[in-house]
């Protein structure tokens, strides 16, 4: 029980500072959720994609093995849905074996939404039970009729994030358990001689306590239920940290182009599918940065036209869209872009993973040596005046 509290604290850290924590906060304007909306093709019940309709956040608590369960669960669907059953009979398939127990329930009621008439995208925004970038991908998936392609597409997501947080956790526990060797040892020498309890616990849980405190207080602030103000202001407060950085920008780059170009497939207008997949990628700037084209878009500029106007998109993400965007192969240069930028994103991510618990395990030794030479230093210093004194 303890390993698996330590394993989702890590992971929530290298979620919140990667700025891939899930997002359940459902995407505003996309579709009504009511049977007459945009899913439906009625006439009634049409949402204007720029008003926001506001719901109730959700945030949950990640560890690698929810992530397994996730991938999973979309590698079957589109294993099953690419062989030619239907989504529903998929559905049925998984609730009677599904990648986790805790499935059976949601899948179950996910059904008797369907049951009821609800499209799939209606049904999980009724139950808001998946992160808004997964319902994104499943509603386009559902309208373009390239269902079995979204869920192929959310399972190497997945397994991406569960590879990449148990690395992480795997590298980071080392330096962790040697911190905390260290803090108990260190003071042992004195509390051995002197006795002195109240002395020895303030020396090492008076100082993992303060620590414990940071961590609980970083992982509440990175929840999403906060105002998209503080994730924003904690996007800037990451933005100059090197590798990290630029690998939280190229990360949401690809998501971003990533749901434009399965949005635009799906055959959504071009300024709805800008400001969807910009909620998609999961960057607060960029996000407001979108959402401030509306009067400029409703006079007739073109996107590509704002995206040059921006210091938020690269000259290479900018020159590729007006290129696709003239030639008409939008479609074409958006997956070019998504594959680029989340290649580099991962690339930089897993640098970072990969050298944050060295660079940890470094101040730890640091802090140990420093210690050792201290210790040394007062013992023959008490030494050299014990023989002067004689």
């Amino acid at each position: 029980m303890a390993d698996s509290k330590q394993e989702t604290i890590l992971a929530q850290l290298v979620l919140f500072f990667s700025g891939l924590e899930i997002r359940l906060s459902p995407i505003v304007g996309f579709m009504a959720t009511s049977p007459g909306g945009l899913l439906s093709g009625g006439g009634q019940g049409k949402v204007d994609s720029w008003s926001a309709v506001r719901t109730r956040n959700m945030s949950l608590t990640f560890t690698p093995g929810h992530f397994s369960s996730r991938a999973e669960f979309y590698h079957q669907l589109a294993q099953l849905t690419s062989a030619g059953l239907g989504v529903v009979s998929a559905l049925e398939r998984l609730q009677k074996h599904p990648p986790a127990r805790s499935y059976r329930k949601p899948i179950g009621l996910l059904l008797g939404h369907v049951n009821a008439g609800n499209t799939i995208g209606e049904s999980l925004r009724l139950q808001q039970w998946l992160p808004e970038f997964d319902v994104a991908l499943i509603d386009a998936g559902e309208r373009s009729g390239r269902m079995d392609a979204s869920f192929l597409m959310l399972a190497h997501y997945y397994t991406e994030r569960c590879r990449m947080a148990r690395q992480f956790i795997s590298d980071l526990m080392y330096p962790i358990v040697l911190l905390h060797f260290a803090i108990f040892v260190f003071p042992f020498a004195q509390f051995f001689l002197t006795g002195n309890t109240v002395d020895y616990a303030w020396q090492t849980i008076g100082l993992l306590v303060p620590a414990y405190l940071v961590v609980g207080v970083l992982i509440y602030l990175g929840q999403s239920r906060h105002a998209a103000a503080w994730r924003h202001f904690v996007e800037r407060l990451l933005h100059p940290v090197p590798v990290l950085g630029a690998a939280r920008r190229y990360l949401a780059l690809g998501r971003l182009a990533g749901a434009l170009e399965a949005l635009i497939s799906a055959g959504v207008n071009i300024f709805e599918s800008w400001e969807l997949a910009a909620l998609a990628s999961g960057s607060p700037s960029i996000n407001r940065e979108v959402r401030s084209w509306r009067s400029a878009l409703q006079k007739g500029t073109t996107p590509s036209e704002l995206v040059n106007g921006t210091r938020l998109f690269p000259d290479l993400f900018s020159s590729q869209y007006m290129a696709g965007e003239v030639s008409g192969k939008l479609d074409d240069c958006l997956k070019r872009l998504s594959r680029y930028y989340q290649e580099e994103g991962l690339r930089k991510m897993h640098a970072f993973a990969q050298w944050t618990p060295r660079l940890v395990y470094a101040i730890v030794a640091i802090m140990i040596g420093i210690r050792i030479v201290g210790f040394w230093s007062g013992y023959f210093r008490t030494l050299g005046n014990v023989l002067d004194n004689t």
